[in-house]
């Protein structure tokens, strides 16, 4: 299978890690993008390890970008077969950085920003034991609902999104709430008027709070 890497920023702490901060990137980006988070999040978080792996295949038409599966097809079906494609190789590359470190899902969140976000959700409910927490800026939930059967776990979740995201539509922030809330799992979620597709000062606040208080 095939690994992912990208770039990491080790903890400030200068120790070894005691938590592990997972930025996946949305379509045609990188990690060295999504990975600017990181300093902004460090002071709250000083035993953590940042990683932002690059997707595993490259994005056509965007040169030194990548993407967890093709978007050619937007349709709610098309998005969950790709999400379903992609994640085991996301989940092989949390299995060994959990076993390189001596931790376990506890002490590990997801951060993704759009297609990340879709990977995160589906990649990061299906997981046998619960991670310390999602968070999802600009995404939506990968396929047309969320299959009680599919969800093994139940991590506290943050949704953040923008009211005037015309790439990811506030829509799909509310389908994705309401499929969450559903479903009981622990959720809370932030709507940035005025912002597009993107992320703003408001939500890397925070991001950095919820990521400090589900990691403890």
């Amino acid at each position: 299978m095939q690994q992912l890497n990208g770039p990491s920023l080790v903890p400030p702490s200068g120790g070894p890690p005691k938590q592990i901060v997972v930025l996946l990137h949305g379509y045609g980006s990188s990690g060295a993008d999504l990975i600017s988070l990181a300093p902004m999040w460090r002071q709250v978080l000083p035993d953590a390890l940042f990683v932002a792996p690059n997707a595993p295949e490259p994005c056509p038409g965007a040169p030194g970008g990548y993407q967890w599966w093709g978007l050619h097809d937007l349709g709610r079906p098309a998005l969950a077969a790709g999400a379903l494609r992609a994640a085991p190789v996301l989940d092989a590359y949390l299995d060994a950085l959990l076993a390189e470190h001596g931790l376990d899902e506890s002490r590990m969140v997801l951060v993704g920003f759009s297609q990340g976000t879709m990977i995160a959700l589906h990649a990061g409910i299906r997981r046998e034991r619960a991670l310390a927490g999602i968070l999802g800026y600009s995404g939506m939930i990968a396929g047309p609902s969320l299959d009680a059967a599919d969800v093994r776990s139940k991590p506290p979740v943050l949704l953040v999104h923008g009211d005037a995201d015309t790439v990811v539509p506030l829509s799909a922030y509310r389908h994705a709430h309401a499929e969450l809330e559903r479903l009981e799992f622990p959720l809370e979620g932030h709507v940035s008027p005025g912002l597009g597709h993107g992320v703003d000062p408001a939500g890397i606040e925070l991001g950095a709070k919820f990521v400090s208080r589900v990691l403890g």
